[in-house]
């Protein structure tokens, strides 16, 4: 019999969340793993229900993953069944990846992070007023982050009034920036004197690129209009901002930026971004 020299079993990485499906974020991390020479794969795991995140990170650390990132709806619920975290976790009450050391899980934060480079691509936030629709496990992470970045004011636009009352409060504390919740309407008016509105919702992410419920008459051609899905690229709500003259900022390049630095945490290598943007572009069919 020949003697047959097998590979090493892959370095596995994953996504926990509900739903993932139409994430391009797996494709992307197996072309930059490629494109450095590793044999790793990245899994994107679709937990269906609450009531199996702790089974889903249990089998995480069981099966010696090298990390882990954690999307909606579970950057809350997931923290628990973490057995650290980091300062920016605690500021802000919410997970979105997790290393693995020595069998140890730690939570970080780095969502608001992606989101700050990217809008600081088109705008710089110091000084600015923020009106953000969602208030979740991103969209907290992010708020507290423009606060950080100089952010003057952010108004929280939320159905659910304990919920963006609460990340009102978080911003504050954590930053001394003021925030206040607003009622989310069946079309929400965009606060006078707002310079950067967000989409924090996951409405307009594909197959059913739902509208995100806005009187545009309130957007003027001189707020910058950020969305954070990723697929598709351009939502209907970024379309409508970018024809009304608006500068725009994408889900992707959000998701670009905080990749790269989840990639260097997990492998140690401090990536190209111009790999990322490719490998994106290629996942999404561009």
């Amino acid at each position: 019999m020949p003697n047959i020299s097998l590979p090493p079993q892959k370095q596995l990485t994953a996504m926990l969340g509900h739903p993932v499906a139409e994430n391009p974020i797996d494709q992307m991390f197996d072309a930059v793993y490629a494109h450095y020479g590793l044999h790793w794969q990245f899994w994107k795991s679709d937990v269906t229900s609450e009531d199996k995140i702790a089974a889903a990170i249990a089998g995480i650390r069981a099966l010696g993953f090298a990390g882990a990132c954690i999307t909606v709806p579970y950057k809350v619920v997931s923290l628990p069944h973490l057995d650290e975290v980091d300062e920016d976790v605690r500021a802000i009450g919410a997970a979105n990846y997790m290393t693995i050391l020595d069998g140890r899980l730690i939570g970080h934060n780095n969502d608001g992070k992606g989101v700050v480079k990217a809008i600081q691509k088109v705008t710089p936030i110091k000084g600015k007023r923020v009106a953000m629709l969602g208030a979740g496990g991103a969209g907290r992470a992010m708020a507290v982050e423009l606060a950080w970045a100089g952010a003057s004011h952010l108004t929280l636009i939320t159905r659910r009034q304990s919920q963006g009352v609460e990340v009102a409060q978080t911003v504050t504390r954590a930053s001394g920036v003021p925030a206040e919740w607003m009622q989310w309407a069946s079309k929400v008016s965009v606060p006078e004197g707002t310079d950067i509105l967000m989409n924090a919702t996951h409405l307009g992410a594909a197959p059913q690129q739902e509208l995100v419920p806005i009187n545009w008459e309130t957007v003027s051609k001189d707020i910058t209009v950020v969305d954070v899905i990723t697929n598709p690229r351009i939502t209907p709500f970024l379309k409508t901002a970018h024809d009304k003259g608006c500068s725009i900022v994408d889900g992707v390049e959000m998701l670009v930026q905080l990749a790269m630095q989840i990639f260097e945490e997990w492998t140690g290598i401090k990536p190209d971004e111009a790999i990322f943007q490719r490998a994106v572009a290629k996942a999404l069919g561009e």
